[in-house]
């Protein structure tokens, strides 16, 4: 069986996860099973009005999204896989079901494997339902368990151009997950922060998760399910 990406990001430091973080992230290819999360995010979207309707210019990248809500129901897919191109992957399938219509978010997180003198996997996420856009993700543990991801130097690939974010226009998230002892739930939050516009996107929330067999030929092998891949995939980090 393939090493979960995590693990493999992590190495010895994954053991200091909370025992429920680590069955959370312990999801690899081939093991024949995928997470299923839901929940409710308290806060969800865009808090800033001016700056939605530029958000819904980029809707159809189902990525970011204008809308803002606050007790919004949320379901979450997570799939372990080995991309098209040989990287052990996990893609994250989210559907938040906004009272104006369901919005659905992905993206794939592939580790790109230690090379001569690395100790552990470099992890990079591409966004979106076209994956045009890849960022660098530093994961760590916290002193309290919990795992903590930021995002570094983003890129866009538009057509054969790889455009490097430059700092003043780039867009950092800041992630935190952990399990919450007194609700007995997940929890996460993420911030995502523009350096010249603030704030831009924001979900916390809690959630179930449980983990569901595949149904014979939903993912044969190492895949993908159909209903989970990208319009497109991008090889390039």
């Amino acid at each position: 069986m393939n090493s979960p990406i995590y693990q493999l990001a992590l190495g010895e430091d994954f053991a200091r996860l909370t025992p429920e973080l680590q069955k959370y992230f312990s999801l690899a290819a081939g093991s024949g099973f995928y997470g299923i999360g839901e929940g409710v995010f308290d806060v969800v979207g865009c808090r800033q009005k001016w700056l939605r309707p530029l958000l819904a210019l980029t809707g159809g990248e189902e990525a970011f999204f204008p809308e803002y809500g606050e007790g919004i129901p949320f379901r979450i897919e997570n799939h372990a896989h080995v991309d098209p191109f040989g990287r052990p992957a996990l893609t994250a399938r989210r559907e938040i079901y906004f009272p104006s219509g369901t919005r659905l978010f992905h993206d794939t997180t592939s580790a790109i494997l230690p090379g001569h003198g690395d100790r552990n996997a470099r992890l990079v996420d591409h966004v979106g339902r076209y994956r045009r856009l890849v960022t660098d993700l530093d994961v760590s543990v916290t002193s309290q368990g919990r795992l903590r991801g930021v995002s570094q130097a983003s890129r866009l690939f538009l057509g054969p151009l790889r455009i490097p974010l430059p700092a003043a226009l780039d867009a950092r998230a800041y992630a935190e997950q952990w399990w919450d002892n007194d609700e007995g739930k997940h929890r996460i939050q993420v911030k995502v922060i523009q350096p010249q516009i603030g704030l831009v996107l924001v979900y916390a929330g809690r959630f179930d998760y449980r983990l569901a067999p595949y149904l014979p030929g939903m993912a044969p092998g190492n895949s993908l399910p159909r209903y989970a891949e990208p319009d497109r995939w991008e090889m390039r980090i």
